[in-house]
């Protein structure tokens, strides 16, 4: 509907002149965006909401939301999803085979995992003991275990797995999601980043969860679930006094304004909705304080654990729960330091030594929340209609760095999939039988973004921008969807 369709349905020319008009718009909060607001109640009912820029799903969606677990620093796929006997049988001796330049190029020889592996499931796919809490749920998994990236440096890796380029200014998945889509819940962004604890960005900083060049409203929002204040300045300083004054006369400016209609049902509806904007002040404590959660809930999640890391980043996985019921397309949760095997607070997956303590200490971290998360979503039938991806940025060398520690490796690694639509009990590609190259349907980043727009009821070919001249997209010129994995 148009300003000037809206002007004449409410009678505005017969009983507010030009400047009452223009003053009512640019002070009552509730006026100012009266035409988009009606817009969407008007509007006939859609797949998406009007908010979307999409205008209708390419197929129909088997995902409404995405908690995507990043795992910063660059799991080794060798010690997790993707055992290689023959390191084992090999270990202590040279590569068989030339190794391409690595980060420090500190190579040493082969190196058997400390870790075990053991079937698991019905499917029965080996997961190592690093992870006893996700093999219990390894039927809902779809590992991918050929996974590539073009790049072997942490910022530049960072970049590329979040945006599809490696270096900033793109706007990251989730802004993708929340452009295309919308947002469902008016109260709460539709890509929003969990931190807690120790948890800081990844190497790249908040760029990483930049809109780029998409309208500024899908950018990530940081929320840190376990802090008094978690968005800063999300609290008042002054609620009783000042603000409310604000909101005062906010209602009484677009009081006169619903009054000047007629009391316009219409009006009056669409000053109410608009004005729920102000309760995200509200929505957001709320949503991160979990004290009406269960004893039992918090436990399964591993809340109450004595480990002050994997209490932290469970929080952060309940919270993503309650994301979810509200609505929200795209959450990321944040992993927190161990400082064990040179991991640091932006990358600790990233053991250039000391592997075995430091996977340890970050498995023992993630490894029950996300196992909950899953059994929590899939109890309360929410699993089938959410996408839990888990990816590093990149996986690690078969040979050792030095005596004990492993360097970058993303000529092949492992990421899964669960929930969403997605075939669990299923294992797509291979590396070699070390563990170093991808050999077998070799898979990309590209790749796997565009299996999560098209589970999302996206063509991933579809979703674009034009900037700068050119048409972009989350998957670039590149991308398929790897439909092996999804039902």
């Amino acid at each position: 509907m148009s300003r000037s369709q809206i002007i004449d349905s409410l009678n505005l020319r017969s009983c507010v002149s030009r400047r009452a008009w223009l003053q009512r718009c640019s002070t009552g909060f509730g006026a100012v965006a009266l035409s988009g607001i009606l817009a969407q109640q008007n509007a006939k009912a859609d797949d998406l909401p009007a908010n979307a820029a999409l205008k209708k799903l390419h197929h129909p969606a088997k995902a409404k939301h995405v908690v995507f677990c990043f795992m910063s620093g660059g799991v080794s796929h060798v010690d997790s999803f993707d055992p290689k006997p023959r390191l084992e049988k090999d270990h202590g001796k040279p590569m068989p085979f030339p190794v391409e330049r690595t980060q420090f190029n500190n190579n040493g020889s082969i190196m058997a995992s400390p870790f075990k592996f053991a079937p698991s499931g019905e499917s029965g796919i080996s997961v190592s003991s690093m992870f006893p809490n996700i093999a219990r749920v390894i039927d809902e998994l779809a590992v991918i275990r050929s996974m590539t990236s073009p790049v072997n440096e942490h910022a530049q890796g960072n970049f590329f797995v979040h945006t599809g380029f490696p270096v900033m200014g793109y706007p990251s998945a989730g802004a993708w999601a929340s452009y295309g889509l919308g947002t469902e819940d008016q109260d709460l962004p539709g890509y929003i980043v969990l931190q807690s604890g120790s948890a800081v960005p990844p190497h790249g900083g908040v760029s990483l969860f930049s809109n780029g060049f998409l309208p500024a409203q899908n950018q990530g929002s940081i929320i840190q679930v376990d802090r008094a204040e978690p968005i800063r300045n999300i609290k008042p300083a002054d609620l009783d006094t000042i603000q409310r004054r604000r909101l005062g006369l906010m209602k009484s400016l677009d009081k006169n304004f619903l009054e000047a209609t007629g009391n316009d049902q219409q009006v009056d509806a669409a000053i109410e909705n608009f004005e729920t904007a102000f309760r995200m002040q509200s929505v957001v404590p709320d949503l991160c304080d979990i004290s009406d959660e269960s004893a039992a809930t918090q436990s399964l999640y591993g809340i109450d654990s004595p480990d002050k890391e994997k209490a932290a980043y469970a929080r952060q996985c309940l919270v993503a729960r309650k994301l979810i019921e509200r609505g929200v397309r795209f959450i990321e949760l944040s992993c927190l330091t161990k400082n064990i095997g040179a991991g640091g607070a932006a990358n600790p997956w990233d053991q250039h030594g000391d592997l075995k303590n430091g996977h340890g200490a970050m498995g023992f971290q993630v490894d029950q929340p996300i196992a909950a998360l899953i059994e929590d979503l899939r109890s309360r039938g929410l699993l089938n209609e959410t996408l839990i991806v888990w990816a590093g940025e990149f996986g690690r060398t078969p040979f050792s760095q030095g005596s004990d520690g492993r360097d970058h490796n993303p000529y092949g690694f492992s990421v899964w999939m669960a929930g969403g639509g997605v075939r669990g009990g299923t294992v797509y590609g291979a590396t070699d039988d070390l563990g170093y190259y991808a050999v077998e349907k070799k898979c990309t980043i590209y790749d796997m973004w565009a299996t999560v727009l098209h589970q999302m009821g996206i063509n991933h070919e579809a979703l674009t921008y034009r900037y700068g001249g050119r048409d972009f997209r989350l998957t670039d010129v590149h991308g398929k969807v790897i439909g092996e994995v999804i039902q």
